[in-house]
């Protein structure tokens, strides 16, 4: 199986579409995506996901079936600067990288920040969403790997922190190491494939990670839509 995580185009979040910026790196995807042979195209309900399928929907005469969790990721903490709530990935270096926790996928939850707030249910949320959705195709969850299922690719134009956290469940990365240590520019692709052993056990591999050659190749710049230089309490 091949799991096509996309994210949306450089966004105007005022209006939740994209920018003119954004609308030509939509296009310029659609001319990679026509080319993939997907099976079957799902993507977020906000409108500059939305807005980025539709590009290659339209040249491929098909739609995208509507998932909520594909949403972008609501998990939200309390600052430990500010006392109020906000979104738990793009965190300060200072917060998570000297606690241990953080680094493992079965005790990133636990310390005090992320128990302050829903990032833990939103997260399983997220991985109940994908289990249904691999179950569509006959892919079973057994602890940390997968059983069985169909050779198919399927695409999931969905959002930064979203589509970071799809990937962190499959590869059973901590979700605030993946959320914090790696970047899906606007339109990038990240690719995880399916290899099965003898007996049958599968698990997902990434062969590429925020891949934006498309926009390489015909000399649009990346969008820095999302990466902090310098971070606001």
């Amino acid at each position: 199986m091949k799991i096509m995580i996309i994210r949306h185009g450089d966004p105007d979040y005022s209006i939740d579409s994209l920018t003119e910026k954004g609308w030509r790196e939509a296009e310029l995807l659609s001319q990679r995506l026509i080319k993939e042979d997907i099976d079957d195209f799902y993507c977020s309900p906000l409108g500059r996901a939305k807005d980025t399928a539709s590009s290659t929907l339209k040249k491929l005469g098909k739609e995208a079936e509507i998932l909520e969790w594909l949403h972008e990721f609501r998990g939200t903490v309390i600052s430990p600067f500010t006392g109020k709530a906000r979104v738990s990935w793009d965190l300060p270096p200072s917060i998570w990288c000297s606690d241990d926790r953080y680094y493992d996928i079965k005790h990133w939850s636990e310390p005090e920040l992320m128990a302050s707030g829903k990032s833990s249910t939103v997260f399983k949320e997220t991985a109940d969403g994908v289990d249904a959705l691999l179950e569509r195709y006959g892919w079973r969850r057994e602890g940390m790997a997968y059983r069985g299922g169909e050779d198919v690719t399927i695409a999931l134009v969905c959002h930064f922190a979203l589509g970071i956290t799809v990937m962190s469940y499959l590869l059973g990365i901590s979700p605030v190491v993946a959320q914090n240590n790696f970047f899906l520019a606007p339109t990038s692709v990240t690719t995880l494939v399916s290899e099965t052993d003898a007996s049958g056990v599968s698990h997902f591999r990434a062969i590429g990670v925020g891949d934006i050659s498309h926009l390489y190749i015909q000399g649009e710049p990346m969008s820095e839509s999302g990466l902090h230089p310098s971070f606001e309490k």
